[in-house]
């Protein structure tokens, strides 16, 4: 039995508060994940978990020795990647995350061109609009927007996106075009998942709250309720940007437009980080930037 037996499986499941999450994250099955650590726990003769039949969290012993797992996990990880990488060949798993419309119309191409020149990389992309802990989920990479608070994560613009206020040359007909802000009041919203709308007048920051009786999280049905019709919407550039082009949208207010977010390549603090992240960042920022 070796004596690193059970710390990736503590570490992870410590991190997720769950065996099935650390499951998913190693690849195991839950009942590996929670012998390994009993195993563990036996070994040391102390308790690192509570368990009830919802989550698991840490003792005070937990909680020390986690500080210390993640470091040692971290050194051997990093002692492996630089002896892996010494032949100059990009290999092993990278796991990677991303918004679902930008990672399909954008990220998962030019990550497909990225893997087409190094074969001896394997890839594991999720996408989805929910922000997830990369760190905590081990992820080795996260394309991110906006305003970044994270401090546990090293950050690297890529590109950036504008907001574009639009609507159906039809519902303008019926109700009318505004000309500033105060004039959306009088129209009706086609609503994403955020309750208002930024604007930018000189230096000043509006947030406008929109009215409306469509309102979806899902951009890509915001985008077709507004081409229906049902109203006025703003989203990111790259959704409308086409069906502006063909006129079967109206750019609104863009002298109003918000500033432009930026989109970002986010990943762990790392003394060493590895090749196959580095270099597709790099391509990625060649791509999308």
């Amino acid at each position: 039995m070796s004596r690193w037996d059970g710390i990736d499986e503590f570490v992870a499941t410590a991190e997720a508060e769950s065996f099935s999450q650390a499951a998913r994250r190693l690849g195991l099955s839950t009942s590996g994940v929670s012998r390994e650590v009993a195993r563990l726990e036996e070994r040391l003769q102390t308790r690192l978990l509570y368990r009830t039949t919802r989550r698991v969290s840490l003792t005070d012993a937990g909680r020390a020795f986690l500080a210390r797992c993640r470091d040692l996990i971290h050194d051997r990880d990093e002692a492996l990647a630089a002896v892996g990488e010494e032949d100059g060949e990009v290999k092993g798993l990278l796991r990677m995350t991303c918004s679902s419309a930008y990672g399909e119309r954008y990220v998962v191409p030019a990550v497909n061109a990225f893997a087409l020149a190094h074969p001896k990389l394997s890839l594991h992309i999720e996408l989805d609009d929910t922000v997830r802990d990369i760190v905590s989920e081990g992820f080795d990479l996260a394309i991110r927007f906006g305003r970044l608070t994270d401090s546990r994560l090293i950050a690297k613009r890529l590109a950036s996106r504008t907001r574009r206020l639009c609507a159906s040359p039809d519902y303008l007909a019926r109700a009318g075009t505004p000309t500033t802000i105060a004039d959306l009041d009088t129209h009706a919203g086609v609503l994403g998942a955020a309750d208002t709308w930024p604007f930018r007048e000189g230096e000043r920051e509006i947030a406008f709250k929109p009215q409306g009786r469509f309102r979806c999280n899902s951009g890509q049905a915001v985008l077709d309720a507004t081409l229906q019709g049902l109203g006025i919407c703003q989203l990111p550039n790259f959704y409308v940007d086409p069906a502006i082009a063909d006129g079967r949208l109206v750019p609104l207010l863009e002298h109003a437009n918000p500033a432009d977010e930026g989109v970002w390549a986010v990943y762990p603090h790392l003394r060493l980080l590895p090749a196959k992240v580095r270099l597709l960042v790099e391509h990625l920022e060649g791509s999308l930037g």
